[in-house]
Order: C-alpha cells, then sequence, then structure tokens
C-alpha cells in the first residue's frame, strides 16, 4: 500500500496544490484559461511527440489493447445513453450524462498515474493509445450531446470537426511520434535535451491547472446523476475494460495501462463541448469535480488490485 501512495499521492497533491493557488489568488480565471491553452497547445504535444517518437512502436502498440479498450469505450457511451433514455431525462442532461460516463481525462489525469506506475514504457503504452482513442472519443461525445436534442440550429459544418480531430495537438504530436518511432528516426541532441526539459514541466502543470478549475460552487446539477455517472466512469467502464483485455489475453503492463486508461475520471474538456453544443454544463461541471475527486480511492484501489495481481 505505501508503494501504491507514492503513486497516488503526488499526483493528486499536485492537483491539490493548484486549488490552493487559486485560492491564494496567484491564479485567476483569465490566467488560468491563458495557461490551459498554453499547456495544451506547448508543453503537452511536445511530451507527447517525444516520449512516443523514442519509444520501439512494434513493442508499445497492441492491436488487441487498442480494440478492446475502444470496444468498452462504446459500449458504455450505448449502453449509459440508452439508460438515460429509458430514464427520461431532458436532453440537456441526456447527452451531457452520456457523454461524462465514457469521456475520460486521459490526458491530464490517467497520464500522470500510468507514468508513475510503470515509467516511460507505460507511458509510451498510453501515448500511442490515446493517439488513436481521442477521435474517437471526441466523435462519440458529439454525437450522444446532439442526438437527444435533434435540433437545427448547431453551427456543425467541416470546420467544426476539422478542428475537434485534425488540429487537435495532441492527436498530431501523437501521430508524429508513431510515425517518427515506426521509421526509427534520431532526434537530434540538443533538440532532445530541450524537448526534455519541457517534458519535465508538462504534466505539473497540467495537474494544477485540473486543481485550479476546481470550484465547489459550481456543485449545481442533479447529485444523484452526478454520483451515477461517476461511479459508472470510475467503476463500470475499467472493469468491463479489464474483462475484454483479459477475454483477449492482454497481460502485464498492457492491462494495467488499458484498465487505468478507461478508469480516469471525467474529462475537463468535456464542459466545453456540452456548453458549445447546448448541452448541459453545471451537470457536466458537477461529474468532473466529483468523479476526479473519488478517482483518488478508486485509482488507490484499482492499483492495489493491480499489484496484487503482480501487475
Amino acid at each position: 500500500m505505501f508503494d501504491i501512495f507514492l503513486i497516488v499521492l503526488p499526483v493528486f497533491l499536485v492537483i491539490g496544490l493548484g486549488f490552493m493557488l487559486r485560492g491564494t489568488g496567484l491564479v485567476d480565471g483569465s490566467f488560468l484559461s491563458r495557461l490551459n491553452r498554453l499547456v495544451y497547445y506547448v508543453p503537452l504535444p511536445i511530451m507527447f511527440f517525444y516520449k512516443i517518437a523514442q519509444a520501439d512502436f512494434s513493442a508499445s502498440f497492441n492491436p488487441r489493447l487498442l480494440l478492446c479498450t475502444i470496444a468498452a469505450v462504446v459500449a458504455l457511451c450505448v449502453l449509459s445513453f440508452l439508460y438515460a433514455g429509458l430514464r427520461n431525462y431532458e436532453p440537456k442532461v441526456h447527452g451531457a450524462f452520456a457523454q461524462s460516463c465514457c469521456r475520460g481525462n486521459l490526458v491530464y489525469v490517467a497520464l500522470p498515474i500510468i507514468y508513475s506506475a510503470y515509467g516511460e514504457e507505460g507511458f509510451a503504452v498510453a501515448g500511442i493509445m490515446i493517439g488513436f482513442m481521442t477521435p474517437l472519443v471526441n466523435f462519440c461525445s458529439i454525437l450522444v450531446l446532439l442526438l437527444p436534442q435533434q435540433r437545427g440550429d448547431h453551427e456543425l459544418g467541416p470546420s467544426f470537426w476539422f478542428n475537434q480531430i485534425a488540429l487537435n495537438p495532441l492527436i498530431i504530436a501523437s501521430f508524429l511520434g508513431i510515425a517518427w518511432s515506426i521509421f526509427d528516426l534520431p532526434i537530434p541532441l540538443v533538440l532532445a535535451e530541450t524537448f526534455d526539459i519541457i517534458s519535465g514541466m508538462a504534466m505539473p502543470l497540467a495537474l494544477m491547472v485540473i486543481g485550479a478549475s476546481f470550484s465547489f460552487a459550481e456543485l449545481r446539477g442533479d447529485m444523484v446523476v452526478t454520483t451515477l455517472a461517476s461511479v459508472v466512469k470510475l467503476v463500470l467502464l475499467p472493469v468491463l475494460a479489464g474483462a475484454l483485455l483479459i477475454l483477449f489475453g492482454v497481460r502485464g503492463v498492457e492491462l494495467g495501462v488499458g484498465i487505468l486508461l478507461t478508469g480516469a475520471p471525467a474529462a475537463s474538456a468535456g464542459y466545453i463541448l456540452a456548453q458549445q453544443l447546448k448541452s448541459d454544463g453545471e451537470l457536466t461541471s458537477s461529474i468532473i469535480m466529483v468523479s476526479t475527486l473519488a478517482s483518488v480511492f478508486s485509482y488507490t484501489l484499482c492499483l492495489y488490485l493491480l499489484k496484487i495481481a503482480g501487475i
């Protein structure tokens, strides 16, 4: 358990630091918005490219891991969407609930946990997975947010989809890193040292952004729906993913990466998308906050079970 605490607690202590900085006034809303954009467009993509480019793609990429993980995410997305329909949730709540059940904070929360647990090997596997998963998750999120509303006032032209997928900096960085790794291209020493320094600040800044974004005043959504979505995201999704991975013979670090990725709390990007598509932003914000706080315990339990299993 001490080893597990060493993996989980530092990650969430940095999140807590971000929350405290927001409380002191050193970080206000406008600065946080700019910092979030900076992290998203500069250090995180550089870190993704650098870590994946250095990895052995043939050793880090497992099609069964990717397909089983995607299958679990899509299955929970469909099931949560159907459940919300059977419960006759309001259209805005319907989409927000379904999106939050399947869209996890893979980069800002899951990736630091995976890196702490499995080091460079786990990071390379997870980085490649995220590169392939992000476009699909974005598409599923947009679909479940729009279908319940069935309106014609959403302007989703080609530029919207291009921005959501083709211009996503993390997707671009991931696929550039994959190509670099496949062709075994060298990285000049000066660039490697530069990328290493920048990569070192990516995850701490990302975690502090998460913490600074918290506001208990924003817990305004339906707490029953919030709790249910958090349980689905933190418990049911990783259990389903783990069962599929074991069934199809995925073992070791790759099994751990698949479970930890799917066990991530609801993604903060989901709030922006929910607002953009006129869904329930308040409920989405509540689910993000509750699931992130609860993931301290769910990740601790998950890592403990993986440790018992020798993973």
